[in-house]
């Protein structure tokens, strides 16, 4: 299937843990194919350097939250991908209201870095964490 990037937004902290590790910050690249089935990438960030794909999307964050704001100029959310492209891949579901299944989550192995003054700004827009908490693994199965 081909699926094209409908949007990206970010979650603090992270709503996936890999091998147990909660995250300060992860972002959903959401995807949607022609019959409107979603493909969510998530990446994990982990606190080091500088993340210069984060910064273009940051001049345009809005400054309160629950509010939805365009990019003025072009970012690339190809850029915010690991160098390493290995994912895990489930079926789940969207991790906001309506909460709906039937979403194919890849979820990358290799986290990227963003600096704490980036995280702290997204945390401090947003005002209080905004993660689904994590969610039982019931009978779904995890490929790697």
């Amino acid at each position: 299937r081909d699926y094209a990037l409908k949007q990206f937004h970010f979650h603090a902290p992270s709503e996936n843990h890999i091998n147990g590790r909660e995250y300060p910050l992860e972002a959903h690249l959401v995807h949607a194919d022609a019959e409107g089935n979603l493909a969510v990438i998530a990446v994990m960030f982990e606190e080091g350097i500088h993340n210069q794909a984060l910064a273009k999307a940051w001049q345009d964050m809005p400054t309160r939250p629950h509010s939805h704001h365009k990019l003025q100029k072009r970012a690339s959310a190809e850029a915010l991908l690991p160098e390493n492209r290995d994912y895990y891949r489930f079926n789940g579901s969207l991790t906001t209201p309506p909460c709906s299944e039937g979403v194919v989550w890849l979820v990358m192995k290799e986290p990227v870095t963003a600096s704490p003054v980036q995280m702290e700004e997204f945390k401090r827009v947003m005002g209080h964490p905004n993660n689904r908490p994590l969610q039982p693994v019931n009978a779904r199965v995890v490929l790697q």
